[in-house]
């Protein structure tokens, strides 16, 4: 039988499913890859926000993922939330290291959830500028996190290009500046310093986009284990990603997920 790609995500659990490593495997699986995963953390966590954050240690971290990388092996890895410099580090070390040079890497530098709740200390600011965003093929920060790794604040469309030259100065190969909470289309910028590619598509009247930016991250990833380049890899993802939140549906009494099997129910 063929084997499907193979994709690691780093990251933590979101016992609502929405979001985290919950959300990465559904993807990988909604995209023809077979998901595997390093859990950093375990949040309690629902539609209306996280109750509580325990971060998992560095040893347990550095463990999964080489069970999962000396023995399956990894044709791409992504990374979510990493809790503590601590980790943020063990997950760069092991992102250069045996079994995993040369694998595309997609970060996602998670630092708040949907709801405003922080998902990553105050002091792993500097480990993932210099550490994880250097070892990263894509980084894919949002608004927020552009703001909070390089202080650029981004209000309109045109700022987008000085967002992404910021990021693009701590190393990684690319980055796309989601610009999903700006007024109009939702335009999105990938840029390689040299390279830019504009992806918009239409702004979907519908507040249940729990877990879009893990899903954007984890469905670049997929397309990047199946062999695209960088920007066939980010359109594929765009247009996926577009179609989930579409279909985001109610749950509890906040904010509900994306839907990450839409594909299957058309």
């Amino acid at each position: 039988m063929p084997i499907p790609p193979r994709v690691l995500t780093v990251a933590g659990s979101d016992s609502g499913g929405g979001a985290g490593i919950q959300a990465d495997l559904k993807t990988m699986l909604a995209l023809g890859a077979h998901g595997m995963s390093v859990l950093t953390a375990v949040t309690a966590q629902n539609s209306r926000g996280v109750q509580g954050a325990w971060p998992l240690p560095a040893e347990a971290v550095r463990a999964q993922f080489r069970s999962v990388v000396d023995d399956i092996g990894v044709q791409a890895v992504k990374t979510g939330m990493l809790a503590s410099a601590e980790l943020v580090e063990t997950v760069a070390e092991l992102l250069t290291g045996p079994g995993a040079q040369g694998v595309p890497v997609v970060v996602d530098p998670v630092g708040i959830s949907k709801h405003g709740d922080a998902l990553l200390a105050a002091s792993a600011l500097d480990a993932v500028r210099h550490k994880l965003l250097p070892a990263a093929t894509v980084a894919t920060p949002n608004l927020d996190e552009v703001a909070w790794l390089t202080g650029v604040r981004v209000t309109a469309e045109t700022d987008l290009r000085r967002a992404a030259d910021a990021i693009l100065a701590f190393g990684p190969r690319w980055v796309i500046v989601k610009g999903g909470h700006l007024d109009g289309d939702a335009v999105d910028l990938l840029s390689d310093g040299t390279e830019e590619h504009w992806l918009r598509a239409p702004r979907h009247d519908n507040r249940h986009t729990h877990g879009t930016g893990c899903t954007l991250a984890s469905a670049v990833a997929a397309e990047l284990a199946k062999g695209s380049t960088v920007p066939q890899a980010v359109a594929a993802a765009k247009d996926y990603v577009t179609g989930a939140i579409a279909a985001g549906f109610p749950l509890g009494g906040g904010i509900g997920p994306v839907d990450h099997g839409w594909r299957f129910r058309g």
